[in-house]
């Protein structure tokens, strides 16, 4: 039996269609998605802040009262950080091997460390710019029609 999917919401496009991307009639007026996220803002304003925590989000803007119940960035942002952070540290460990042969512990001493703040670093940018695309594409789980 094959699965039958609910129309889309209102919007351009057709009967039941939604547009694909903000506007200000949405008031969406925060700009793009990438720089909203880099900075842990609110997709919607801009203004208010993005996450209660360094990595919770909060419960919602304190600026524009958008509600953060549809954020959910899954696991995407650690496995961007995961495949990111490790090609970038392994590239340097791999260096200092061929380059330099240290005893273990120097790799223990350098790339232990330089994992953990580059993995640190990364998860709060991404996971923000994750969540204001999420926003901003109307991202939702799939819904069966009944």
């Amino acid at each position: 039996m094959a699965a039958r999917f609910p129309p889309p919401a209102d919007g351009a496009g057709g009967p039941g269609a939604r547009p694909a991307v903000w506007s200000e009639e949405d008031g969406a007026t925060a700009g793009s998605p990438f720089s909203v996220g880099l900075r842990g803002r609110c997709p919607r304003c801009g203004r208010g802040h993005l996450f209660g925590s360094y990595v919770d989000v909060a419960a919602g803007c304190d600026v524009c009262g958008l509600d953060y119940s549809f954020a959910d960035a899954g696991d995407g942002p650690a496995v961007f950080v995961i495949l990111i952070a490790g090609c970038l540290v392994l590239g340097l460990a791999l260096w200092i091997e061929f380059t330099f042969s240290p005893p273990f512990w120097v790799h223990l001493v350098v790339s232990l460390p330089l994992l953990i703040l580059v993995c640190g670093g990364m998860l709060r940018p991404l996971k923000g710019i994750l969540l204001a695309l999420q926003y901003r594409n109307r991202a939702a789980e799939g819904r069966l029609a009944e």
